[in-house]
């Protein structure tokens, strides 16, 4: 069984959000709707894998976004240069730099904030759970 996870955001200015983490990410766009039920959509990530963000916008009755300090996106990025290539990427997609509340992800990571205050970490790390 494939069990596929979907991280949906509701963000405020939808086309400089896409544009934002595809740039920063390298994510794909994989799907988009249009007014379906009166919400626009689409689905970034890597074709493949089993995870993706959908990014959304309800034509009738937009919500504010209200994520907190402590609410992630963790990539786990092994390769110094890889990760190197995603920060400066992160920052040039136009996501700036935060403290992390959590200070365990200032060691090995940094931490980037959306406008609409959604933070991403870039772990410069294999992730090593069980």
């Amino acid at each position: 069984m494939t069990i596929q996870l979907r991280i949906a955001r509701p963000v405020s200015s939808f086309e400089r959000s896409l544009a934002m983490y595809r740039d920063g990410l390298g994510l794909r766009e994989l799907e988009r709707f249009v007014d379906h039920q009166g919400f626009d959509a689409a689905i970034l990530g890597f074709p493949g894998l089993p995870y993706h963000f959908a990014f959304t916008h309800c034509r009738e009755h937009p919500i504010v976004p209200a994520p907190t300090v402590d609410d992630l996106a963790v990539f786990y990025v092994p390769d110094l240069v890889e990760w190197q290539r995603l920060c400066n990427n992160m920052l040039a997609a136009g996501f700036a730099e935060v403290s992390s509340f959590n200070p365990y992800w200032q060691r090995r990571g940094r931490t980037f904030a959306d406008p609409d205050g959604y933070r991403v970490v870039l772990q410069q790390a294999a992730w090593g759970g069980s």
